[in-house]
C-alpha cells in the first residue's frame, strides 16, 4: 500500500529526473557546438591560409585581363570595368603589415625564419583536431562541466577548468588534454548534489531550456556562416574539401594565365 509521504514524494522525483536529463541533454548540445564552432575557426584559418595567395592571383589575372582588353578596344566601358578590377585587388601592404603575424618582441616566428631561408615550413594543422583529442575533449566536458555544480565555488572551479579545456582542444593538443584529464581525476570530488526544493528545480529547468536556447541561436549562425556553408558540403572529411577547392582554383587560375597570354600575343 503507497503512503501519503510517498506519494507527494514523486512528483519531486520525476522533477529531478527531468532536471538531470536536462543537464546531460544540455552539457551534449554545448560539446556539438563548441566542436563545430572549432572546425570552422579553424576551416576558416586554414581556408585562408591555403587558398588566399590563389584568390589573390584570380584577382590579379583578371585585372590583367581586362586591363589588356581595355588598351586593345579603347571602350571606355571596357576601361571602367579594368578600374574596377584593378580596385578589386587589394593593394601591395606596407612594412608593418607584411610582418605583422611574423614577428614578436623575440624577433622573427620560427615559421617565418624557415621561410626566409628556405627551411621546411611546419605544414600547417588539420581542420579538425585528432580523433583523440576529440575523445578526451568530450569525456573532461561531461566530467568537469559549470552546469552539474550546485555551489558558487565549485562552478567557478569547473569553468576555470573548462576554459583551459576548450584552449587545449582548440589547438589539438592531446598530450595537454591528457594531463588535463589525469589533474581532473586527482582534483576534489564534487560533493552528490542533495535534495532541492521544488521550485528550485523549476528554477534550474527554466534556465536549462533559456540556455538551450541561446546555444540554438550560436549553432545557426554557424551553420548559416558562409564556413558553416562549406562545411555542410563535406561534415566527414572538410580537409578533403580544401584540396578539391584548392584544385578548382590552380585550374582556373591556368585557364587565366591562358587567355592572358593569348591577349598579349
Amino acid at each position: 500500500m503507497t503512503t501519503p509521504e510517498a506519494e507527494q514524494s514523486r512528483p519531486e522525483e520525476r522533477l529531478e529526473r527531468a532536471v538531470r536529463a536536462a543537464e546531460q541533454a544540455l552539457i551534449e548540445y554545448e560539446i556539438a557546438v563548441e566542436t563545430f564552432r572549432v572546425e570552422i575557426e579553424n576551416f576558416s584559418r586554414l581556408h585562408h591560409q591555403k587558398l588566399g595567395p590563389m584568390y589573390a592571383r584570380l584577382d590579379e589575372l583578371d585585372a590583367q585581363i581586362a586591363e589588356a582588353r581595355a588598351a586593345r578596344t579603347g571602350d571606355p566601358e571596357d576601361r571602367r570595368k579594368a578600374d574596377e578590377a584593378r580596385a578589386r585587388v587589394l593593394p601591395m601592404p606596407g612594412v608593418d603589415e607584411l610582418f605583422h603575424g611574423w614577428m614578436d618582441g623575440e624577433g622573427l616566428y620560427p615559421e617565418a625564419v624557415a621561410m626566409l631561408t628556405d627551411q621546411p615550413v611546419q605544414p600547417p594543422q588539420r581542420v579538425r583536431p585528432s580523433e583523440e583529442a576529440r575523445k578526451l575533449y568530450r569525456e573532461l566536458a561531461r566530467k568537469a562541466h559549470p552546469d552539474l555544480a550546485q555551489e558558487d565555488a565549485e562552478r567557478r572551479r569547473r569553468e576555470e577548468f573548462i576554459t583551459r579545456v576548450n584552449a587545449a582542444y582548440a589547438r589539438g593538443d592531446e598530450a595537454l588534454l591528457r594531463e588535463l584529464a589525469e589533474e581532473w581525476a586527482a582534483g576534489p570530488v564534487p560533493k552528490e548534489p542533495g535534495p532541492t526544493p521544488s521550485e528550485e528545480l523549476y528554477a534550474r529547468l527554466e534556465w536549462l531550456a533559456q540556455r538551450k536556447e541561446m546555444l540554438a541561436l550560436v549553432a545557426k549562425e554557424l551553420e548559416e556562416g558562409p564556413i558553416g556553408a562549406m562545411l555542410r558540403l563535406a561534415p566527414d572529411d572538410p580537409d578533403r574539401l580544401l584540396d578539391e577547392i584548392a584544385e578548382k582554383l590552380l585550374a582556373e587560375v591556368a585557364q587565366r594565365e591562358a587567355e592572358l597570354a593569348a591577349m598579349l600575343a
